[in-house]
Protein backbone atom coordinates (compact mmCIF):
# COMPACT_ATOMS: atom_id res chain seq x y z
CA UNK A 1 0.00 0.00 0.00
CA UNK A 2 1.39 3.12 -0.94
CA UNK A 3 -1.03 5.61 0.85
CA UNK A 4 -2.03 6.19 4.83
CA UNK A 5 -3.55 8.70 6.98
CA UNK A 6 -3.08 9.45 10.13
CA UNK A 7 -5.14 11.92 12.51
CA UNK A 8 -3.44 15.23 13.91
CA UNK A 9 -4.45 18.59 15.52
CA UNK A 10 -3.31 21.84 14.79
CA UNK A 11 -3.81 25.52 15.77
CA UNK A 12 -4.85 28.91 14.80
CA UNK A 13 -4.68 31.29 17.65
CA UNK A 14 -6.28 29.25 20.46
CA UNK A 15 -8.76 27.79 18.61
CA UNK A 16 -7.80 23.65 18.04
CA UNK A 17 -8.53 21.97 14.97
CA UNK A 18 -8.47 18.51 13.52
CA UNK A 19 -6.03 17.80 10.83
CA UNK A 20 -5.50 14.75 8.38
CA UNK A 21 -2.13 13.94 7.50
CA UNK A 22 -1.98 12.29 3.96
CA UNK A 23 1.23 10.52 2.78
CA UNK A 24 1.26 9.17 -1.10
CA UNK A 25 4.36 7.32 -2.02
CA UNK A 26 5.04 7.17 -5.79
CA UNK A 27 7.65 6.38 -8.39
CA UNK A 28 10.38 9.09 -9.38
CA UNK A 29 12.76 10.86 -8.14
CA UNK A 30 13.34 10.40 -4.45
CA UNK A 31 11.66 13.77 -2.64
CA UNK A 32 9.41 14.63 0.79
CA UNK A 33 7.03 17.37 -0.67
CA UNK A 34 4.63 18.87 2.13
CA UNK A 35 1.36 20.53 1.02
CA UNK A 36 -1.43 22.09 2.93
CA UNK A 37 0.08 25.90 3.54
CA UNK A 38 2.81 24.53 6.02
CA UNK A 39 5.29 27.37 7.89
CA UNK A 40 9.29 27.28 7.90
CA UNK A 41 9.12 25.33 10.87
CA UNK A 42 6.68 22.79 9.38
CA UNK A 43 8.90 22.28 5.98
CA UNK A 44 11.55 21.72 8.21
CA UNK A 45 10.10 18.39 9.41
CA UNK A 46 11.32 16.96 5.90
CA UNK A 47 15.02 16.75 7.72
CA UNK A 48 13.84 16.28 11.13
CA UNK A 49 11.37 13.24 9.89
CA UNK A 50 14.29 11.46 7.86
CA UNK A 51 17.11 11.35 10.33
CA UNK A 52 14.41 10.51 12.86
CA UNK A 53 12.84 7.12 11.09
CA UNK A 54 16.69 6.57 10.24
CA UNK A 55 18.13 6.62 13.71
CA UNK A 56 14.88 4.71 15.08
CA UNK A 57 16.26 1.74 13.18
CA UNK A 58 14.13 1.64 10.20
CA UNK A 59 14.22 2.02 6.60
CA UNK A 60 13.42 5.38 4.42
CA UNK A 61 11.64 5.20 1.21
CA UNK A 62 13.30 5.33 -1.30
CA UNK A 63 11.02 7.22 -3.21
CA UNK A 64 8.68 10.34 -4.21
CA UNK A 65 6.44 10.83 -0.99
CA UNK A 66 4.09 13.81 -1.19
CA UNK A 67 2.50 14.42 2.75
CA UNK A 68 -0.55 16.69 2.44
CA UNK A 69 -2.00 18.16 5.38
CA UNK A 70 -6.19 18.41 5.61
CA UNK A 71 -7.68 20.86 5.35
CA UNK A 72 -5.55 22.63 2.73
CA UNK A 73 -6.64 25.99 3.46
CA UNK A 74 -6.17 25.62 6.88
CA UNK A 75 -2.49 27.37 8.05
CA UNK A 76 -0.12 24.61 9.78
CA UNK A 77 2.33 26.46 12.34
CA UNK A 78 5.04 24.53 14.19
CA UNK A 79 6.44 20.88 14.78
CA UNK A 80 3.57 19.16 16.81
CA UNK A 81 3.08 17.76 13.01
CA UNK A 82 6.20 15.46 13.12
CA UNK A 83 5.06 12.61 14.74
CA UNK A 84 1.82 11.92 12.22
CA UNK A 85 3.96 12.61 9.74
CA UNK A 86 6.61 9.74 10.57
CA UNK A 87 3.71 7.51 11.03
CA UNK A 88 1.93 8.07 8.00
CA UNK A 89 4.74 7.83 5.77
CA UNK A 90 5.55 4.82 7.50
CA UNK A 91 2.20 3.31 7.33
CA UNK A 92 2.23 4.64 3.54
CA UNK A 93 5.60 1.94 3.32
CA UNK A 94 4.22 -0.59 4.78
CA UNK A 95 6.04 -0.52 7.48
CA UNK A 96 3.26 -0.05 10.12
CA UNK A 97 -0.55 -1.79 9.43
CA UNK A 98 -3.07 1.58 9.31
CA UNK A 99 -5.67 -0.26 11.18
CA UNK A 100 -3.96 0.69 14.34
CA UNK A 101 -3.77 4.13 13.41
CA UNK A 102 -7.24 4.58 12.81
CA UNK A 103 -9.04 6.79 15.19
CA UNK A 104 -5.89 8.12 16.97
CA UNK A 105 -4.78 11.86 16.79
CA UNK A 106 -0.93 11.74 17.55
CA UNK A 107 0.93 14.96 18.61
CA UNK A 108 4.70 15.69 19.14
CA UNK A 109 7.79 16.91 17.72
CA UNK A 110 10.92 14.41 16.20
CA UNK A 111 14.56 14.89 17.67
CA UNK A 112 17.19 13.84 14.76
CA UNK A 113 17.86 10.88 17.48
CA UNK A 114 14.05 10.00 17.47
CA UNK A 115 13.14 11.00 20.66
CA UNK A 116 9.54 12.54 21.03
CA UNK A 117 9.83 16.10 22.40
CA UNK A 118 6.71 18.63 24.49
CA UNK A 119 5.15 20.78 22.14
CA UNK A 120 3.08 23.94 22.42
CA UNK A 121 -0.82 24.10 22.77
CA UNK A 122 -1.72 20.43 23.48
CA UNK A 123 -4.72 21.40 25.67
CA UNK A 124 -6.96 23.08 23.00
CA UNK A 125 -5.42 20.74 20.18
CA UNK A 126 -6.80 17.71 22.11
CA UNK A 127 -9.63 19.40 23.36
CA UNK A 128 -10.43 19.79 19.74
CA UNK A 129 -9.82 16.51 18.60
CA UNK A 130 -12.20 15.49 21.80
CA UNK A 131 -14.93 17.63 19.79
CA UNK A 132 -14.19 16.19 16.49
CA UNK A 133 -15.10 12.32 18.02
CA UNK A 134 -11.78 11.76 18.72
CA UNK A 135 -11.27 9.24 21.67
CA UNK A 136 -7.68 8.38 21.54
CA UNK A 137 -4.90 10.64 21.48
CA UNK A 138 -0.72 9.25 21.90
CA UNK A 139 0.99 12.68 23.04
CA UNK A 140 4.78 13.65 23.99
CA UNK A 141 5.65 12.28 27.70
CA UNK A 142 6.15 15.34 29.24
CA UNK A 143 2.46 16.96 27.73
CA UNK A 144 0.40 13.32 28.82
CA UNK A 145 -0.68 14.84 31.72
CA UNK A 146 -1.93 17.81 29.93
CA UNK A 147 -3.56 16.17 27.63
CA UNK A 148 -5.29 14.17 30.63
CA UNK A 149 -7.08 16.41 31.84
CA UNK A 150 -9.66 16.75 28.54
CA UNK A 151 -12.40 14.50 29.61
CA UNK A 152 -13.80 11.59 27.21
CA UNK A 153 -10.18 10.87 26.09
CA UNK A 154 -8.07 8.19 26.38
CA UNK A 155 -4.31 9.44 26.66
CA UNK A 156 -1.11 7.53 26.12
CA UNK A 157 2.31 8.75 25.66
CA UNK A 158 5.45 8.18 23.72
CA UNK A 159 8.62 9.21 24.24
CA UNK A 160 10.58 7.94 20.87
CA UNK A 161 8.93 7.11 17.72
CA UNK A 162 11.04 3.64 18.26
CA UNK A 163 7.70 3.03 20.80
CA UNK A 164 5.37 3.72 19.07
CA UNK A 165 6.38 1.89 16.02
CA UNK A 166 6.85 -1.34 18.62
CA UNK A 167 3.38 -0.46 19.75
CA UNK A 168 1.96 -0.14 16.21
CA UNK A 169 3.50 -3.65 15.39
CA UNK A 170 1.90 -5.35 18.70
CA UNK A 171 5.51 -5.19 20.39
CA UNK A 172 5.41 -3.15 22.52
CA UNK A 173 3.12 -0.82 24.91
CA UNK A 174 2.43 2.32 25.04
CA UNK A 175 3.48 4.95 28.48
CA UNK A 176 0.15 6.03 30.63
CA UNK A 177 0.11 10.00 31.63
CA UNK A 178 2.55 10.42 35.01
CA UNK A 179 1.30 11.76 37.76
CA UNK A 180 1.10 15.26 38.87
CA UNK A 181 3.72 16.94 39.75
CA UNK A 182 3.24 17.91 43.76
CA UNK A 183 3.80 21.44 43.52
CA UNK A 184 6.02 22.95 46.71
CA UNK A 185 3.47 25.52 48.60
CA UNK A 186 4.94 28.56 48.22
CA UNK A 187 3.78 31.60 50.34
CA UNK A 188 2.13 33.64 48.24
CA UNK A 189 2.05 38.00 49.52
CA UNK A 190 -0.38 39.00 52.20
CA UNK A 191 -2.61 41.59 52.81
CA UNK A 192 -1.82 41.34 56.57
CA UNK A 193 1.41 43.10 55.64
CA UNK A 194 0.68 46.25 53.96
CA UNK A 195 0.19 48.70 56.92
CA UNK A 196 -2.36 51.32 57.00
CA UNK A 197 -4.24 52.82 53.58
CA UNK A 198 -7.82 51.20 54.87
CA UNK A 199 -9.42 52.97 51.82
CA UNK A 200 -7.08 51.55 49.29
CA UNK A 201 -7.36 47.92 51.40
CA UNK A 202 -11.34 48.88 50.56
CA UNK A 203 -11.31 49.85 47.03
CA UNK A 204 -9.00 46.53 46.62
CA UNK A 205 -12.19 44.37 47.79
CA UNK A 206 -14.30 46.04 45.81
CA UNK A 207 -12.81 45.10 42.64
CA UNK A 208 -11.91 41.54 43.70
CA UNK A 209 -15.38 41.16 44.66
CA UNK A 210 -16.84 42.57 41.32
CA UNK A 211 -14.20 41.88 39.16
CA UNK A 212 -13.49 46.10 38.78
CA UNK A 213 -10.60 47.55 37.16
CA UNK A 214 -8.68 49.93 39.71
CA UNK A 215 -6.03 52.37 39.14
CA UNK A 216 -3.93 53.59 42.30
CA UNK A 217 -2.59 56.91 42.24
CA UNK A 218 0.07 57.79 45.02
CA UNK A 219 3.55 58.96 45.77
CA UNK A 220 6.49 56.56 45.79
CA UNK A 221 6.32 54.17 48.76
CA UNK A 222 2.70 54.77 49.59
CA UNK A 223 2.16 50.90 48.84
CA UNK A 224 0.30 50.72 45.35
CA UNK A 225 2.35 47.69 44.31
CA UNK A 226 2.25 45.88 47.25
CA UNK A 227 -1.76 46.00 47.25
CA UNK A 228 -1.78 45.13 43.13
CA UNK A 229 0.16 41.86 44.23
CA UNK A 230 -1.94 41.23 46.70
CA UNK A 231 -5.05 41.54 44.48
CA UNK A 232 -4.86 37.05 43.36
CA UNK A 233 -4.67 36.17 47.14
CA UNK A 234 -8.05 37.79 47.52
CA UNK A 235 -9.56 36.20 44.16
CA UNK A 236 -11.56 32.56 44.47
CA UNK A 237 -10.32 29.93 42.75
CA UNK A 238 -11.12 29.85 39.10
CA UNK A 239 -13.70 27.40 38.12
CA UNK A 240 -13.44 24.22 35.31
CA UNK A 241 -14.56 26.19 32.36
CA UNK A 242 -11.83 29.27 33.37
CA UNK A 243 -9.60 27.19 34.23
CA UNK A 244 -9.60 25.30 30.93
CA UNK A 245 -9.53 28.71 29.10
CA UNK A 246 -6.11 29.47 31.42
CA UNK A 247 -4.80 26.45 31.08
CA UNK A 248 -5.01 26.62 26.82
CA UNK A 249 -3.55 29.87 26.89
CA UNK A 250 -0.20 29.16 29.13
CA UNK A 251 0.13 25.80 27.42
CA UNK A 252 0.04 27.92 24.02
CA UNK A 253 2.71 30.70 25.38
CA UNK A 254 5.43 27.75 26.61
CA UNK A 255 4.96 28.69 29.96
CA UNK A 256 2.89 26.00 31.24
CA UNK A 257 5.31 23.80 33.53
CA UNK A 258 5.81 20.44 32.56
CA UNK A 259 3.02 17.65 33.86
CA UNK A 260 1.33 20.19 35.93
CA UNK A 261 -2.69 20.29 35.48
CA UNK A 262 -5.20 22.68 35.31
CA UNK A 263 -4.35 26.02 36.35
CA UNK A 264 -6.56 26.56 39.63
CA UNK A 265 -5.10 30.23 40.41
CA UNK A 266 -6.00 33.40 38.70
CA UNK A 267 -3.15 34.02 36.64
CA UNK A 268 -1.02 37.66 37.12
CA UNK A 269 0.88 39.68 34.68
CA UNK A 270 2.86 42.74 35.65
CA UNK A 271 4.88 43.35 32.22
CA UNK A 272 7.58 46.41 32.56
CA UNK A 273 6.39 49.75 31.72
CA UNK A 274 9.03 49.79 28.40
CA UNK A 275 7.04 46.45 27.20
CA UNK A 276 6.61 46.84 23.31
CA UNK A 277 2.44 46.74 21.99
CA UNK A 278 3.15 42.90 20.92
CA UNK A 279 4.10 42.11 24.35
CA UNK A 280 1.10 43.62 25.76
CA UNK A 281 -1.78 42.73 23.76
CA UNK A 282 0.25 39.70 21.52
CA UNK A 283 1.75 39.73 17.96
CA UNK A 284 5.07 38.92 16.12
CA UNK A 285 6.14 38.28 13.08
CA UNK A 286 4.66 35.08 11.42
CA UNK A 287 3.23 32.90 13.93
CA UNK A 288 1.03 35.22 16.40
CA UNK A 289 1.31 35.05 20.18
CA UNK A 290 -0.75 35.81 23.00
CA UNK A 291 0.63 39.03 24.96
CA UNK A 292 0.22 39.56 28.47
CA UNK A 293 -2.78 40.90 28.41
CA UNK A 294 -4.30 37.46 27.14
CA UNK A 295 -2.18 35.60 29.58
CA UNK A 296 -3.75 37.38 31.98
CA UNK A 297 -7.02 36.23 30.97
CA UNK A 298 -9.48 35.45 34.08
CA UNK A 299 -6.61 37.17 36.32
CA UNK A 300 -5.02 40.28 37.22
CA UNK A 301 -3.36 42.59 34.39
CA UNK A 302 -0.78 45.15 36.71
CA UNK A 303 0.54 47.88 34.93
CA UNK A 304 3.16 49.72 37.46
CA UNK A 305 4.67 53.19 36.68
CA UNK A 306 1.92 53.51 33.99
CA UNK A 307 2.86 56.99 32.97
CA UNK A 308 6.31 56.26 32.29
CA UNK A 309 4.34 53.56 29.11
CA UNK A 310 4.21 54.50 25.34
CA UNK A 311 0.64 56.35 24.93
CA UNK A 312 0.64 54.67 22.16
CA UNK A 313 0.85 51.19 23.88
CA UNK A 314 -1.19 52.35 26.64
CA UNK A 315 -4.49 53.18 23.73
CA UNK A 316 -4.27 49.31 22.51
CA UNK A 317 -5.71 48.77 25.73
CA UNK A 318 -9.07 50.54 25.22
CA UNK A 319 -10.49 47.94 22.67
CA UNK A 320 -9.92 44.66 24.53
CA UNK A 321 -10.74 46.10 28.12
CA UNK A 322 -14.35 46.48 26.55
CA UNK A 323 -14.63 43.38 24.70
CA UNK A 324 -12.64 41.26 26.50
CA UNK A 325 -10.71 39.91 23.91
CA UNK A 326 -7.87 40.86 21.47
CA UNK A 327 -8.32 40.48 17.37
CA UNK A 328 -5.24 40.70 15.50
CA UNK A 329 -5.47 41.51 11.69
CA UNK A 330 -2.62 40.31 9.20
CA UNK A 331 -2.01 39.40 6.05
CA UNK A 332 -2.19 35.87 6.29
CA UNK A 333 -5.45 36.16 8.54
CA UNK A 334 -6.97 37.17 11.93
CA UNK A 335 -6.09 35.23 15.62
CA UNK A 336 -7.97 36.22 18.55
CA UNK A 337 -7.09 35.94 21.89
CA UNK A 338 -9.21 35.59 25.20
CA UNK A 339 -8.30 38.50 27.61
CA UNK A 340 -11.09 38.74 30.22
CA UNK A 341 -8.88 40.79 32.54
CA UNK A 342 -8.39 42.92 35.87
CA UNK A 343 -6.84 46.10 34.88
CA UNK A 344 -4.74 47.60 37.96
CA UNK A 345 -2.64 50.78 36.86
CA UNK A 346 -0.24 52.43 39.26
CA UNK A 347 0.97 55.77 38.97
CA UNK A 348 2.86 58.58 40.99
CA UNK A 349 1.48 61.73 40.80
CA UNK A 350 4.10 63.73 39.07
CA UNK A 351 7.43 63.52 37.61
CA UNK A 352 9.19 64.23 40.81
CA UNK A 353 7.23 62.02 42.90
CA UNK A 354 8.08 63.41 45.87
CA UNK A 355 7.21 60.95 48.84
CA UNK A 356 5.61 63.34 50.97
CA UNK A 357 3.01 63.83 48.51
CA UNK A 358 1.58 66.95 47.01
CA UNK A 359 2.71 68.98 49.36
CA UNK A 360 6.51 69.19 48.40
CA UNK A 361 5.96 69.06 45.05
CA UNK A 362 8.55 70.98 42.75
CA UNK A 363 6.71 70.07 39.21
CA UNK A 364 5.46 73.11 37.56
CA UNK A 365 1.79 72.78 37.10
CA UNK A 366 2.13 72.17 33.37
CA UNK A 367 4.85 69.55 33.96
CA UNK A 368 2.31 67.50 36.00
CA UNK A 369 -0.65 68.12 33.86
CA UNK A 370 1.44 66.92 30.76
CA UNK A 371 2.61 63.33 32.91
CA UNK A 372 -0.97 62.95 33.93
CA UNK A 373 -1.71 63.37 30.12
CA UNK A 374 0.19 60.37 29.41
CA UNK A 375 -3.25 58.65 30.56
CA UNK A 376 -5.83 59.51 28.32
CA UNK A 377 -9.25 60.22 29.16
CA UNK A 378 -10.70 57.27 27.32
CA UNK A 379 -8.10 54.89 28.61
CA UNK A 380 -9.72 56.71 32.59
CA UNK A 381 -13.06 56.17 31.59
CA UNK A 382 -12.85 52.09 31.59
CA UNK A 383 -11.20 52.48 34.51
CA UNK A 384 -14.27 51.86 37.38
CA UNK A 385 -12.49 52.82 41.25
CA UNK A 386 -9.79 55.31 41.36
CA UNK A 387 -7.92 55.73 44.68
CA UNK A 388 -5.36 58.80 45.65
CA UNK A 389 -3.35 56.86 48.37
CA UNK A 390 -1.47 59.43 50.77
CA UNK A 391 1.71 59.06 52.25
CA UNK A 392 2.21 56.99 55.11
CA UNK A 393 2.83 58.31 58.34
CA UNK A 394 4.62 56.96 61.28
CA UNK A 395 1.73 56.18 63.04
CA UNK A 396 0.71 53.31 60.18
CA UNK A 397 4.03 51.73 60.70
CA UNK A 398 4.19 51.41 64.41
CA UNK A 399 0.89 49.90 64.39
CA UNK A 400 2.53 47.24 61.84
CA UNK A 401 2.96 44.92 64.91
CA UNK A 402 -0.90 44.70 65.40
CA UNK A 403 -3.22 42.48 63.80
CA UNK A 404 -4.62 43.16 60.46
CA UNK A 405 -6.98 41.51 58.42
CA UNK A 406 -5.48 38.41 56.26
CA UNK A 407 -6.23 37.62 52.81
CA UNK A 408 -7.78 34.73 53.93
CA UNK A 409 -10.23 36.71 55.62
CA UNK A 410 -11.14 39.33 53.02
CA UNK A 411 -11.04 36.55 50.66
CA UNK A 412 -13.40 35.06 52.31
CA UNK A 413 -16.19 37.94 52.04
CA UNK A 414 -14.96 38.34 48.48
CA UNK A 415 -16.19 34.84 47.32
CA UNK A 416 -19.36 35.41 49.21
CA UNK A 417 -19.86 38.24 47.46
CA UNK A 418 -19.45 36.46 44.07
CA UNK A 419 -21.75 33.75 44.83
CA UNK A 420 -24.46 36.24 45.16
CA UNK A 421 -23.58 37.53 41.90
CA UNK A 422 -23.40 34.45 40.27
CA UNK A 423 -26.42 33.13 41.47
CA UNK A 424 -27.98 36.86 40.14
CA UNK A 425 -26.34 36.61 36.99
CA UNK A 426 -26.20 33.13 36.01
CA UNK A 427 -29.02 32.48 33.81
CA UNK A 428 -27.66 35.63 31.58
CA UNK A 429 -24.13 33.80 31.61
CA UNK A 430 -21.67 36.94 33.59
CA UNK A 431 -19.70 35.39 36.46
CA UNK A 432 -19.54 38.77 38.38
CA UNK A 433 -20.90 42.28 38.50
CA UNK A 434 -18.21 43.85 36.41
CA UNK A 435 -19.13 41.80 33.62
CA UNK A 436 -23.26 43.31 33.47
CA UNK A 437 -23.73 45.26 30.49
CA UNK A 438 -25.00 49.06 32.09
CA UNK A 439 -27.97 48.65 29.73
CA UNK A 440 -29.15 45.86 32.47
CA UNK A 441 -28.88 47.42 35.17
CA UNK A 442 -31.04 50.25 34.13
CA UNK A 443 -33.84 47.86 33.32
CA UNK A 444 -36.62 46.31 35.52
CA UNK A 445 -36.13 44.36 37.58
CA UNK A 446 -32.63 45.58 38.27
CA UNK A 447 -33.06 49.50 37.86
CA UNK A 448 -32.61 51.06 41.26
CA UNK A 449 -35.23 53.75 42.21
CA UNK A 450 -34.51 57.37 41.25
CA UNK A 451 -33.83 58.40 44.59
CA UNK A 452 -31.47 56.70 44.61
CA UNK A 453 -29.76 57.55 41.64
CA UNK A 454 -29.94 61.28 41.59
CA UNK A 455 -26.33 61.75 42.20
CA UNK A 456 -25.69 60.12 39.02
CA UNK A 457 -27.49 61.74 37.11
CA UNK A 458 -26.62 65.57 38.09
CA UNK A 459 -23.02 64.53 37.41
CA UNK A 460 -24.19 62.74 34.09
CA UNK A 461 -25.92 66.25 33.11
CA UNK A 462 -23.36 68.65 34.31
CA UNK A 463 -20.77 66.53 32.10
CA UNK A 464 -19.03 65.33 35.28
CA UNK A 465 -19.84 61.69 34.69
CA UNK A 466 -19.69 59.80 31.28
CA UNK A 467 -22.80 57.41 30.30
CA UNK A 468 -19.68 54.68 30.53
CA UNK A 469 -18.83 55.97 34.09
CA UNK A 470 -22.86 55.64 34.92
CA UNK A 471 -23.16 52.35 34.03
CA UNK A 472 -19.73 51.69 35.81
CA UNK A 473 -20.63 53.27 38.92
CA UNK A 474 -23.92 51.60 39.03
CA UNK A 475 -21.68 47.85 38.93
CA UNK A 476 -19.70 49.08 42.08
CA UNK A 477 -23.02 49.75 43.74
CA UNK A 478 -23.90 46.25 43.76
CA UNK A 479 -20.60 44.64 44.41
CA UNK A 480 -21.10 47.32 47.67
CA UNK A 481 -24.12 46.02 48.69
CA UNK A 482 -23.04 42.23 47.71
CA UNK A 483 -19.83 42.71 50.31
CA UNK A 484 -22.62 43.59 52.68
CA UNK A 485 -25.00 40.86 51.76
CA UNK A 486 -27.60 43.10 50.82
CA UNK A 487 -30.25 41.95 48.05
CA UNK A 488 -29.93 45.64 46.11
CA UNK A 489 -27.73 48.70 46.87
CA UNK A 490 -29.26 51.45 48.36
CA UNK A 491 -28.73 55.51 47.93
CA UNK A 492 -25.42 55.36 50.05
CA UNK A 493 -23.72 52.25 48.12
CA UNK A 494 -24.54 54.31 45.33
CA UNK A 495 -22.77 57.58 46.87
CA UNK A 496 -20.10 55.27 48.14
CA UNK A 497 -19.31 53.96 44.10
CA UNK A 498 -19.64 57.46 42.73
CA UNK A 499 -16.48 58.76 45.26
CA UNK A 500 -14.49 55.40 44.51
CA UNK A 501 -15.18 56.40 40.62
CA UNK A 502 -14.20 60.07 40.57
CA UNK A 503 -11.63 59.53 43.22
CA UNK A 504 -12.57 61.36 45.94
CA UNK A 505 -12.62 58.54 48.59
CA UNK A 506 -11.01 59.44 51.65
CA UNK A 507 -11.79 57.14 54.21
CA UNK A 508 -14.56 54.19 54.26
CA UNK A 509 -18.04 55.14 55.67
CA UNK A 510 -19.53 52.68 57.82
CA UNK A 511 -16.48 50.17 58.21
CA UNK A 512 -14.15 51.88 60.74
CA UNK A 513 -11.06 50.95 61.35
CA UNK A 514 -10.35 47.31 62.92
CA UNK A 515 -7.84 45.60 64.76
CA UNK A 516 -5.63 48.70 65.90
CA UNK A 517 -5.46 49.95 61.90
CA UNK A 518 -5.82 53.64 61.11
CA UNK A 519 -7.31 55.28 58.31
CA UNK A 520 -5.51 57.43 55.62
CA UNK A 521 -6.72 61.10 57.05
CA UNK A 522 -5.32 60.38 60.86
CA UNK A 523 -3.02 62.56 61.77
Amino acid sequence: MSYARVLCAGLVGVTGHLVEVEADLSNGLPALVLTGLPDTALHEARDRVRAAVLNSGREWPNRRITVNLLPAGLPKHGSGFDLAIAAALLAGAGELPPARLAGVALLGELGLDGTVRPVRGVLPMVAAAARAGVTRVIVPLDNAHEASVVPGVTVRAVESLHRLVDFVQGNAPLLDPPPAQVKADVRQPDLAEVSGQLTARYALEIAAAGGHHLALIGPPGAGKTMLAERLPSILPELDDDAALEVTALQSIAGVLPPGSGLVRRPPFQAPHHSASMASLVGGGSGLIRPGAMSLAHRGVLFLDEVSEMPRHVLQALRQPLESGRVVLSRARGIVEYPARVQLVVAANPCPCASPAGDEHCQCPPPVRRRYQGKLSGPLMDRIDIRITMLPLRSVHLEAAHEPVESSAVVGSRVARARVAAVERWAPDGWRCNGEVPGAHLRRPPWRLPPPDTRILRRALDRGALSARGFDRVLRIAWTIADLDARDRPAESDVAEAYQMRMGEARKTEGRPPENGDHDDDEP
